[in-house]
């Protein structure tokens, strides 16, 4: 069994053991913490409920995918909010400050917030529906300060169908929920390699654009 397996199989263990306490408040609990940046995957949490929480306890998939998408989506919303002000009152001036030496400019700061300026309400919503930016997103949101309200809906309803369809094949497939995380992995990869290629551009624009400022600067001192 490799790390990856192990790491799976403790998670699951430690996901059924809280269902199995708490119930629901576990769902929220964890689910929260997804969304205030701590990497729990949803594509865990959300169909080990479905399966342990409704159906082996005679519920209907109806009952799964309503339970699951409001608790799950409860919790994101909570662990949104957090890290959505940790970043409105917390990492923007943080940023502004010291942010150059993490290759964080005021430039840079001011195209993140045109953008979330035109996009921020359609970021809110479909970032919920893709894997790994979902459980990052709010932070920049908040650094963006993208409209509270609008931002609060959003995510909610985006997570509530997220959780919701998770938590529904959680309820069909059973006890095979190890499947579920593979068979989202094809969706996961591309995103990630994205994610990836996205933050080497954006390091060898800021490296680059550093160089030549210096090379403008000693031309300009001359010999």
């Amino acid at each position: 069994m490799g790390i990856e397996d192990q790491l799976f199989s403790w998670l699951t263990e430690t996901l059924t053991a809280i269902f199995d306490a708490i119930g629901w408040t576990g769902v929220v609990i964890i689910m929260a913490l997804e969304s205030a940046n701590i990497p729990i995957p949803s594509e865990v949490t959300m169909p080990l409920s479905g399966w342990l929480l409704v159906q082996a306890r005679g519920g209907t998939l109806w009952a799964s995918v309503l339970e699951g998408g409001f608790f799950g989506g409860l919790g994101c919303l909570l662990g949104s909010v957090v890290s959505y002000g940790l970043g409105a009152w917390g990492g923007r001036p943080i940023l502004e400050k010291y942010g150059r030496y993490i290759l964080i400019t005021p430039h840079d700061l001011e195209v993140a917030d045109r953008w979330f300026g035109r996009w921020g309400d359609w970021a809110s919503f479909i970032s919920r529906l893709l894997p790994i930016v979902r459980t990052f997103i709010s932070f920049p949101a908040g650094v963006a300060r993208v409209g509270f309200s609008r931002f609060c809906v959003l995510s909610f309803v985006g997570s509530f169908l997220w959780c919701g369809a998770l938590a529904g094949v959680g309820f069909v497939v059973g006890e095979r929920v190890d499947e579920i995380h593979g068979f989202l992995r094809p969706v996961e990869i591309p995103v990630a390699i994205a994610l990836v290629i996205g933050f080497a551009w954006y390091v060898w624009r800021h490296v680059t654009s550093a160089r030549r400022k210096m090379a403008d600067y000693e031309q300009a001192k001359g010999p």
